[in-house]
């Protein structure tokens, strides 16, 4: 399909014919429901259908689908369903391993358009699906397909670390939050808690009442059970900072052996997250490596191995896009604007698509600007130039990331500051 909106909306509804039976789904837990209509919407089945989530669920979908189409003769076959959680995965994937075509329905779509029919409210199963019937004839649906296997398990395993990074978070917040309440003047001896010394700390004296009858050597000696270069000027001065801010604490000084096996907890399952997660990472870099076009993103200054990943797991194989607009649309970067009349509305982002895409997306932009040098000359030449805002700015490059993205992926060539910032031949 062409990437102009207007033109991709009308290919998609030249593909509905006169001969097509359109299915409706709605996805659950257990129990999924069917309706079907013709091209026009009009209802070609009795009553709707409920079928359970499992073979013989599944089974008798195909069933009822196959005695529709023979009845009302019609050879062609659209079925529409939304993404509901996870509970759509396995049965697309069963109709597309059949040759079925399988399209997909955006809840918000479904929820916008409940009052069409009845100009009712209400909400439940056989609507719903009648629903996302009608989303399809119209148009309103956008094409699944499988990627590759490599990008498969791509995906999974950074949907894997996503979630070990946000335990990782929680687990950090927790252990600063009882620093703040048993040590709160711990920071100021150690500005990261997270180096090796200041664990080693943690889990020999972690509360100042611990180290107040203990002398420098006392805790250098206690370090090297957890550190191999535990003493030198650093460690003594470390060392002696530490008794001093420990003797003229303020912190909580209640409960505290229970307070001790709260944070000797907290630290053991941080550290196994922490090997997990560089376990996790390793294995990415292993997988990104069969990757070819791999190869080409990493000619980008500055574009790191997980912002590589995160960006391929979100958008799968970028050799499947005609323009950089299919991916910031995928993304929930496309603008939106609200004007009507004489209101000129805001113009703001839609955020209708794939958040930890969104989000890698950014932040690979905000980190190419601070390491790459042609990325930080069209900052500056947007802020002090074109007086842009530098948020502004960096969504621009968003914008121009992607379609560099595409761009060397589609041609097979690498990245050359020459051909993304024209007068950079002359600035060198």
């Amino acid at each position: 399909m062409k990437f102009k909106q207007s033109d991709a909306q009308n290919q998609r509804i030249e593909q509905i014919t006169t001969s097509h039976l359109v299915i409706g789904i709605d996805m659950a837990k257990e129990t999924h429901v069917a309706q079907a209509t013709n091209f026009r919407g009009i209802v070609v089945s009795k009553r709707h259908l409920s079928f359970s989530n499992n073979i013989e669920g599944f089974t008798k979908l195909s069933r009822w689908i196959a005695e529709l189409q023979y009845k009302h003769q019609l050879k062609e076959l659209i079925i529409g369903m939304e993404p509901t959680g996870h509970y759509w995965f396995n049965l697309a994937n069963w109709l597309l391993d059949k040759g079925l075509h399988v399209v997909m329905v955006n809840p918000a779509t479904t929820k916008r358009n409940k009052e069409n029919r009845d100009n009712s409210p209400s909400k439940n199963d056989p609507k719903d699906v009648l629903v996302i019937a009608d989303a399809v004839s119209r148009g309103f649906y956008y094409e699944y397909t499988r990627q590759s296997l490599v990008f498969q398990r791509l995906r999974t395993m950074m949907s894997d670390r996503e979630f070990w990074v946000s335990n990782s978070v929680r687990l950090q917040n927790r252990i600063v939050r009882w620093l703040d309440i048993r040590f709160p003047e711990y920071p100021s001896v150690f500005k990261d808690w997270t180096c090796k010394r200041s664990l080693a700390t943690l889990k020999t004296f972690p509360c100042p009442q611990d180290l107040e009858n203990h002398t420098v050597s006392d805790v250098v000696d206690a370090w090297r059970v957890h550190m191999q270069r535990a003493g030198g000027s650093t460690g003594t001065e470390k060392a002696a900072l530490l008794i001093c801010r420990a003797k003229k604490s303020v912190g909580e000084r209640a409960a505290v052996e229970e307070a001790k096996a709260d944070l000797q907890r907290l630290i053991e399952e941080y550290e196994r997250v922490s090997i997990m997660l560089e376990e996790i990472e390793k294995d990415i870099e292993a997988l990104l490596s069969e990757i070819p076009m791999v190869e080409q993103l990493r000619t980008i200054k500055g574009l790191g191995r997980i912002f590589t990943a995160a960006k391929l797991a979100g958008t799968g194989d970028l050799r499947q896009y005609a323009h950089e607009r299919q991916v910031l649309r995928k993304a929930g970067l496309n603008l939106a604007e609200s004007t009507s009349g004489k209101r000129k509305g805001r113009i703001v982002l839609s955020k209708r698509g794939d958040s930890a895409l969104r989000k890698y997306l950014y932040l690979a932009t905000v980190q190419l600007v601070w390491n790459n040098p042609v990325f930080r000359h069209l900052h500056e030449h947007n802020v002090q130039e074109k007086k842009m805002k530098k948020q502004q700015s960096i969504f621009k490059l968003i914008g121009k990331l992607a379609r560099i993205l595409v761009g060397i992926v589609q041609r097979g060539e690498q990245f050359t500051p020459e051909k993304t910032v024209l007068t950079w031949a002359e600035a060198a």
